[in-house]
């Protein structure tokens, strides 16, 4: 007698893994989701602190949403410095959205509606998850369940930090203020992969040290900032990536 396909199939034939690894990008988007809502409650009382109102703390995070360019604006007017170079500062920064958008294009495949929401969900934490998958369709579910993850932890993290911030009275006291270089050393480090992104972030540093007693508050993280973009555009890409590997 010859078995049929379904009795010589062997029995202990692996799962397909599609499904499992679906669900593991959406348990590592919330846990992400988390960590970033500790953080924007620390965001949320320094915002305050710095004399935002509580209003303007919540809509700048549901508007802006990108923590590095509100890091930027917030520590620029917590220590004096003007309107102008809080703005330059953070847009500078958040440039690099833009880039993550048109590397995600492809893979996300959005329309419509859809694509505007997108566009609000790219930051640093969604467009690494995505490109990190090698199945396109993983990937889109891996981008939306981190991006709207954090959206919601970083909105609900300020609110609930700009709320009680009076209540906690100076964040010094428990150390918040060490939250802003602390959240922006957090963002540097996984940028200095190899020799020449190195000695870009040192050129900068040193160009924000030097002019710190010569200018106005905030003016020296804008001129590291421009900087840092006219070093990088001389910095061949091959170069990079030799370093890198």
């Amino acid at each position: 007698m010859i078995p049929d396909a379904e009795s010589a199939a062997p029995s202990d034939s692996p799962p397909p893994r599609s499904g499992w690894r679906s669900d593991k990008v959406v348990r590592d988007g919330a846990v992400l989701g988390v960590a970033v809502g500790l953080f924007g409650a620390a965001f949320g009382v320094l915002a305050v602190d710095a004399g935002l109102s509580v209003a303007q703390t919540s809509a700048m995070s549901l508007l802006v949403f990108t923590g590095a360019s509100q890091i930027t604006a917030v520590s620029v007017l917590a220590t004096g410095g003007t309107m102008l170079a809080a703005l330059g500062g953070a847009f500078l920064l958040a440039m690099r959205n833009g880039v993550y958008g048109v590397s995600l294009a492809r893979r996300l495949q959005v329309r419509g509606l859809r694509r505007l929401l997108s566009a609000q969900l790219v930051i640093d934490e969604s467009t690494a998850m995505a490109i990190a998958q090698s199945d396109d369709r993983i990937a889109r579910r891996a981008f939306w369940a981190t991006g709207i993850s954090i959206f919601v932890a970083w909105n609900v993290g300020t609110l609930l930090g700009a709320v009680t911030g009076d209540a906690i009275g100076d964040p010094e006291r428990f150390g918040l203020d060490a939250a802003f270089p602390a959240g922006f050393v957090a963002l540097l480090m996984p940028q200095l992969r190899d020799r020449a992104t190195r000695t870009i972030g040192f050129v900068a540093v040193a160009i924000a040290l030097v002019a710190i007693p010569f200018v106005p508050a905030g003016l020296p993280v804008l001129l590291a900032a421009v900087a840092a973009g006219l070093a990088a555009r001389s910095v061949p890409s091959r170069s990079i990536r030799d370093g890198a590997s």
